[in-house]
């Protein structure tokens, strides 16, 4: 089989936006990771970035199923000994509201120079206000 080369010329970027309210957290992650990675288009290759930009609202809304909400932890360590910190999804929200979904859209992205770049071509709003109304980006349903 013959590897498929786009020229990055060629493509064509669009916009998508994703209201996470009421939508459990991990499938709104999966829709936007497979647009991020170009897994929607045509002409999908792993090596290239293909995918398109993603705008997701309402962040901070987003469900969660059983008792995660205060069983889910996420951590951190400064790296010296005693250093671990440990935050529940419901600190981790009122720290930073976008972090829980940034957090696992970037966990379903590729590791690396690849994953990194993808990665920047997401934009998380906790509100519903967002300032990307001049891309015309296109609704996405879950």
């Amino acid at each position: 089989m013959k590897t498929i080369f786009v020229k990055p010329l060629t493509l064509e970027k669009k916009w998508y936006l994703i209201d996470a309210e009421g939508k459990e957290l991990g499938r709104v992650a999966v829709v936007a990771a497979r647009i991020l990675r170009g897994k929607n288009k045509r002409y999908y290759t792993p090596h290239q970035d293909m995918g398109d930009h993603v705008i997701i609202i309402n962040a901070e809304k987003a469900a969660l199923t059983g008792k995660k909400r205060t069983d889910k932890m996420y951590y951190r360590h400064s790296g010296y000994p005693g250093g671990l910190r440990k935050y529940s999804y419901e600190q981790m929200l009122k720290r930073n509201p976008v972090f829980p979904m940034e957090h696992a859209v970037k966990g379903m992205l590729p590791r690396g120079p690849l994953g990194r770049k993808m990665f920047t071509k997401m934009k998380v709003y906790a509100g519903s206000e967002h300032r990307q109304q001049a891309q015309q980006p296109i609704k996405v349903e879950i």
